[in-house]
């Protein structure tokens, strides 16, 4: 009799009743709702993101581990078993709900003024709204304290330029909270799309994470009132909070791709016959088997824990970046093991191995690159900062 990875480690005794439910509400919608299209979708690199958006928000998913203004107010744990569901479906659409609650919400909800928080959040819960988060830059992605995007007081106004690169979202969000440069430090603001001086620029031929909005935003004299500033972040720590948000989102996420890969081998192999014998008989087989459902299951572990610690209120940056550098990590490698169990057939659409594989290749570099949170892990251990030089 086979078994689930998951059943091995005794998952689900860890969960409460409510993280169960919520989990699964999730993977059923990805099932009935998501899973038909999206070879499609990664093939034509389309996505139908404001109309699932909008069904997203009906579940109570963006922005669902936010207090109030129409969020669902769950725990961090629950956000995380979501974000693996979303991501055992695809990488693209936990970034669409990761960047939504995690970024462009989370940066509203504890930056933000009162009349920003009402102006955007209820709409952004819902998915009638769509928000972006813009960070990166082209030239400055790891190290986002050499930004060259300016905001500049003009009167009572702020006048802001500059491009950012890399945005989720970017095209078809309704409001983006841009970070920039000013004379009293690192800002952010609230900006409307339509503001006229913004654009956002659809970035194509990706060969990963095509079932997303990916998107350049320039900046070119957007003029917004004072009020536009998120009041309660100055300096790199707003930013930086709001990445470790989205960065626990994919501590769980990466292993719902992994987690899919798996299972897709595990079927694969059990009904693929060599030599007159199912592959999955085989020793060699089934030693790769055993090594990917440790590394799934130890991964898993890590993710609750970190994810307790964070309803506790005791989750530290440093052991968010023990969490993405481990996970995505070693999805990565289960994906490209994987792929060799499936064959010629692992490099089609027909399974999801390689649109995984595909996806992880981004994960793994976004929200911190895996030699950056090294980094963060290594000073932490030695108290010696090993960013430059």
């Amino acid at each position: 009799m086979s078994e689930h990875p998951f059943t091995l480690f005794a998952i689900d005794s860890l969960l409460s009743e409510e993280e169960r439910a919520i989990r699964d509400t999730v993977r059923r919608f990805c099932a009935d709702r998501i899973r038909p299209h999206l070879a499609d979708w990664f093939e034509t690199a389309r996505l139908p993101a404001r109309e699932l958006a909008r069904e997203l928000g009906g579940l109570g998913l963006l922005g669902m581990h936010l207090e109030g203004y129409g969020c669902a107010g769950t725990s961090a744990t629950a956000y995380g078993l979501a974000c693996m569901e979303l991501e055992a479906a695809d990488s693209g659409l936990r970034s669409l709900v990761s960047v939504q609650g995690s970024l462009a919400m989370f940066a509203i909800h504890h930056f933000g003024s009162e009349q920003q928080k009402q102006e955007w959040l209820p709409r952004m819960a819902s998915g009638e709204a769509i928000g972006c988060f813009g960070l990166t830059e082209p030239d400055f992605g790891s190290n986002p304290a050499g930004m060259r995007t300016r905001a500049k007081r003009d009167g009572s106004d702020w006048v802001l330029d500059g491009s950012k690169m890399w945005i989720t979202n970017g095209s078809i969000a309704d409001v983006a909270v841009v970070w920039a440069r000013t004379d009293e430090g690192i800002r952010g603001f609230v900006v409307p799309t339509d503001t006229p001086g913004f654009s956002a620029p659809e970035i194509h031929r990706k060969l990963s994470l095509r079932a997303s909005v990916t998107s350049e935003l320039v900046l070119a004299g957007v003029r917004l009132p004072e009020s536009a500033m998120l009041p309660g972040a100055k300096g790199l720590s707003g930013p930086l909070a709001c990445l470790n948000e989205a960065r626990f989102g994919i501590v769980f996420g990466a292993l719902g791709a992994a987690r899919d890969c798996l299972e897709s081998a595990l079927a694969y192999t059990a009904d693929r016959e060599v030599f007159d014998k199912p592959l999955a008989g085989y020793q060699i087989t089934q030693t790769k088997l055993a090594d990917m459902a440790l590394e799934l299951g130890k991964g898993a572990l890590l993710a609750l824990h970190l994810g307790r610690l964070k309803d506790a209120g005791q989750l530290r940056a440093e052991q968010v970046s023990l969490g993405k550098l481990n996970n995505v990590r070693e999805a990565l490698a289960i994906a490209r093991e994987c792929r060799t169990l499936l064959g010629a057939n692992g490099i089609t659409l027909e399974y999801p191995v390689i649109r995984h594989a595909n996806n992880l290749e981004s994960v793994l570099t976004y929200e911190g690159t895996s030699e950056v949170h090294q980094l963060v892990i290594g000073n932490a251990l030695t108290g010696q900062a090993a960013f430059r030089g």
